[in-house]
């Protein structure tokens, strides 16, 4: 469990804290608030004796998951309930793992880094080889990550270069990150954060062609994918529009509507739909209960509440108030930081 000092941007979770028949469910409902939903089993299920540690650092966040033997899917029918569309990009640091998905499988052991795409089914075994597996999962916005989708079909569950170059660098501030988070400070979790973001970046840059051998529809999609990372980026800036996206991207208004032609929304509906996944996600963190509805969606671009209010019943049948104690009443297991 996290001591006094603790830094508030690291939180820690252990389910010794419920009693043994509760465990079990704590550590899924731990995973599904984290990464996103699995269907999990394990044969410890009667006690099972795990831990969770988040660092959220701004542009990235860490988890290192400690877990007895267990066997995780992520389902169609989960994805179709719950899909926060993140790339995990893995680091194995303890135990025996296996994961398959999109006809690729791939037996990761200690030091070895895995991707795999929360949006597409998957199986994820893990045997704990010394009393529990371990984890370490940096959690990257699908739409930030430049990576054409039949790239990334191609890089999932396989083995990636980590043990030289990049790939060792990115693995060593993983691990490094998981032991040394609760001393460092603020400002060094935002620089160090900065810094595992530009890591990761070059070692998924290395493991794509390089442009002068993309087609044009593989270089258009990639364009596509940086336009909607530049729109993660800056979602909570109220002046966000489609033609402030155009501007930045040195291209007409025309040809973004036309990049956006192949997708399944338009420029200003994926814009909506980022600012108001930002407020869901918001509205059910319990950190943030002591900020008014209107705060949260004025953080994510929303300066209207009214319009905030409107856009939010649309979107998921509930106002954002009633939403928020909705979540507030489900069972919860509350962090424990500094």
């Amino acid at each position: 469990m996290s001591q006094a000092t603790t830094p508030p941007f690291v939180h820690t979770w252990d389910t010794r804290v419920a009693p043994p028949a509760h465990r079990f469910d704590m550590f899924c409902e731990l995973v599904a608030d984290d990464l996103a939903p699995h269907l999990v089993t394990s044969d410890h299920a009667h006690d099972f004796q795990a831990s969770l540690l988040h660092v959220d650092m701004d542009r990235v966040r860490v988890s290192a998951i400690d877990f007895p033997t267990l066997r995780s899917m992520r389902t169609p029918r989960l994805i179709r309930r719950s899909d926060p569309e993140l790339l995990e990009l893995a680091l194995a640091a303890r135990g025996d793992m296996e994961i398959e998905q999109a006809d690729n499988h791939f037996y990761p052991t200690d030091g070895d880094l895995v991707l795999y795409d929360t949006s597409r089914p998957y199986i994820a075994n893990a045997v704990a080889t010394r009393g529990h597996a371990r984890s370490v999962v940096l959690h990257l916005p699908r739409c930030a990550v430049p990576v054409p989708d039949q790239t990334l079909r191609r890089l999932t569950a396989t083995r990636l270069p980590a043990r030289t170059g990049v790939g060792a660098l990115l693995g060593q501030l993983l691990a490094g990150l998981v032991e040394q988070a609760p001393a460092l400070k603020a400002a060094h979790a935002r620089r160090v954060g900065s810094a595992l973001w530009d890591l990761a970046s070059a070692f998924l840059a290395d493991l794509v062609d390089s442009p002068d051998r993309l087609s044009a529809e593989t270089r258009q999609a990639a364009l596509l994918l940086e336009i909607k990372s530049f729109i993660c980026r800056h979602v909570g800036d109220p002046a966000l529009s489609p033609p402030a996206v155009a501007a930045a991207h040195h291209i007409s208004l025309r040809s973004l509507h036309y990049l956006f032609g192949h997708d399944d929304m338009t420029v200003g509906q994926f814009i909506r739909e980022q600012r108001l996944g930002r407020c869901r996600a918001d509205l059910a963190d319990a950190r943030l209960a002591t900020r008014s509805v209107h705060e949260i969606g004025r953080r994510w671009g929303f300066v209207d509440p009214s319009a905030f209010n409107r856009a939010f019943r649309a979107r998921y049948g509930l106002a954002p108030g009633a939403y928020r104690q909705q979540r507030f009443q489900a069972p919860a297991w509350a962090p424990t930081s500094g």
